[in-house]
């Protein structure tokens, strides 16, 4: 079934999205991050009285979700594609009678002005701003000017995204120029039912009066769920710290997948220093003989001592883990100028990211 687009530049036609939709029929098209994983932005930035429009929609469950779940209900649909608006309005119409679909191009909406308190857009953005050629880059402006105009002010631009470099940055540049507060979230992976390797943002511009000669732009960045958003001081640095994530994402994806040939390094850093806090060497041993109990450990290395031979190269680590006898041994040097609350506190700072750099096949619960 002939379902990709002969060029990137397909994805904004809806004859390509007519076709797509008639050949796929009802089984919805989740572009990428599922209502599980996004639920929790949703509930942080959707309120349950908001008139939400939902741009480029799709066949996707998410607004039905949305719906049902009772994140909001007030719902407008639109998308370019007429196939996929008759296939959502039969699917949702007689359920869901506050929610509507819509034929409408993002590019130039029948809505008043100020009409909505938020817009979602999950890979919309994405599937349009496939190049950063002028017309392509001419037709995204237009997209962001009919989103600013429809959106009150206070309101707030939801863009799920992969976060391509040049998409967040000219994501950023555009709306922090007009002065909206822009806030980027990673999105909580979907284990291994993800379907990307690389992680999902959420970006969360929220739009304010442009005054001239007001305060400089606000830019954030939210790694994980539970943080508190880091201020960033350009959209370079965003784009950067983004780049960061996506980079630890894939040696993660990497390392669960096949052993490593080489040693993989890689620092963890201070969340407000920004300054490296554990240095981490992942080392398999491909001689040792696998078994339940000798798959995976971790040796934290007594701060101090990280610049000994056996710790400090790469001979030595491979001869510690070698005679250690397990097939994946990850080393954490400790940084001389961080302070540490003890062993029991390392362990707490590390569990979550050094099991993500688990072996392949290591069982669900395994004591590492």
């Amino acid at each position: 079934m002939d379902l990709l687009p002969r060029s990137p530049g397909e994805f904004g036609s809806s004859r390509y999205w007519d076709r797509f939709f008639r050949q796929r029929g009802q089984r919805p098209f989740e572009w990428y991050g599922a209502f599980p994983e996004l639920c929790p932005v949703l509930h942080k930035y959707v309120r349950p009285r908001d008139k939400v429009l939902v741009v480029g929609c799709g066949n996707s469950e998410l607004s039905e979700q949305m719906y049902d779940m009772g994140v909001c209900e007030d719902i407008i649909n639109i998308d370019i594609s007429d196939a996929v608006i008759r296939q959502m309005q039969e699917r949702s119409g007689s359920k869901r009678p506050k929610m509507s679909y819509l034929l409408m191009d993002v590019l130039q909406m029948d809505f008043p002005d100020a009409h909505f308190q938020v817009v979602l857009d999950k890979g919309t953005l994405d599937a349009i701003l496939t190049d950063e050629e002028e017309a392509t880059l001419a037709k995204v402006d237009k997209m962001f000017a009919e989103i600013s105009r429809v959106l009150q002010v206070g309101g707030r631009y939801l863009c799920v995204s992969l976060a391509q470099a040049h998409v967040l940055k000219k994501a950023v540049e555009y709306f922090s120029q007009e002065g909206w507060v822009v806030r980027v979230h990673q999105v909580a992976g979907s284990g291994d039912k993800q379907q990307f390797v690389l992680p999902v943002f959420v970006y969360v511009m929220t739009k304010f009066r442009k005054i001239p000669g007001s305060a400089p732009q606000i830019l954030e960045i939210c790694p994980e769920e539970q943080d508190k958003p880091m201020r960033v001081e350009s959209t370079e640095r965003l784009v950067a710290a983004v780049k960061d994530r996506q980079h630890y994402a894939l040696i993660c994806s990497q390392l669960s997948k096949t052993p490593c040939g080489e040693q993989v390094s890689l620092d963890l850093c201070d969340k407000e220093s920004r300054r490296p806090r554990y240095t981490l060497h992942v080392v398999d041993s491909p001689s040792a003989k696998p078994s339940r109990d000798n798959r995976f450990a971790i040796f934290i290395i007594p701060q101090g001592r990280e610049t000994e031979w056996l710790f400090g190269t790469e001979e030595g680590r491979s001869q510690l883990a070698a005679s250690a006898g397990f097939g994946r041994l990850v080393t954490v040097s400790l940084h001389r100028e961080q302070h540490y609350e003890g062993m029991a506190g390392i362990q707490a700072e590390l569990s979550g990211k050094v099991m993500e750099l688990a072996p392949p096949g290591l069982p669900a619960r395994q004591q590492v």
